[in-house]
């Protein structure tokens, strides 16, 4: 994977890639399971706090220093209070920009600029490392379906995984494959983030059903 640590909304996305087709799957849901992932990643970076069941800013002035974390964290801060769950489908094209434009600042994707119909400008993106993707998801896989035992994933890993699993990407489990009493596994190894992760893997579950309830 790259030189510097990727967060939690930047892995999710790249789970998210058809390396054989070179673009995304569940592009439906897509947008709030890359949010889910970023509630998580400020909750343990304890920037966010559990406070009843709200997604609480810990100060006003705290910053992670990755903008895709910070942007999310600014409009919390701005709008009303919410339920975690609350936070996984509103305004979510924001976060997955951002996402877009640092894994591609990062050299994780490359953007081509064009005019769709010849008039209007657009962004289409491709993998710049597809063999590092390839890894990580069958790292996700092998968790997933065993047999690596949950005390030996790491907290961050269960809690990425345990994300990638409830939007049921077809990139890691083809035909429908459902792993919840694995998800539930990791959910309790993800440490003290677990309740707040919970909450958040119900909320991405929900995005998914309605997605397939569209399709």
């Amino acid at each position: 994977m790259p030189d510097a640590p990727l967060s939690l909304p930047a892995h999710l996305y790249l789970l998210a890639w058809d390396t054989s087709k070179s673009e995304t799957t569940g592009a439906a849901q897509l947008p709030q399971l890359v949010r889910a992932g970023a509630l998580t990643e400020l909750a343990r970076r304890g920037l966010l706090l559990d406070e009843d069941g709200i997604a609480t800013p810990v100060d006003m002035d705290a910053e992670s220093g990755d903008p895709v974390l910070d942007g999310l964290l600014e409009l919390v801060r701005e709008s009303r209070p919410h339920r975690w769950r609350g936070w996984v489908t509103p305004h979510t094209r924001i976060t997955l920009d951002a996402v877009r434009e640092h894994l591609t600042a990062g050299g994780q994707l490359r953007a081509h600029k064009r005019r769709a119909l010849g008039l209007f400008p657009t962004v289409e993106y491709d993998l710049a490392r597809p063999a590092a993707v390839q890894a990580l998801q069958e790292q996700a896989r092998q968790i997933l379906r065993g047999p690596v035992p949950a005390v030996d994933v790491s907290e961050r890993d269960a809690a990425l995984f345990a994300l990638a699993a409830a939007a049921e990407l077809r990139t890691l489990l083809p035909g429908g494959e459902h792993h919840e009493a694995r998800v539930e596994e990791l959910v309790r190894r993800s440490g003290p983030v677990a309740p707040v992760l919970r909450e958040l893997v119900h909320g991405v579950r929900g995005a998914a059903a309605s997605a397939a309830a569209r399709a």
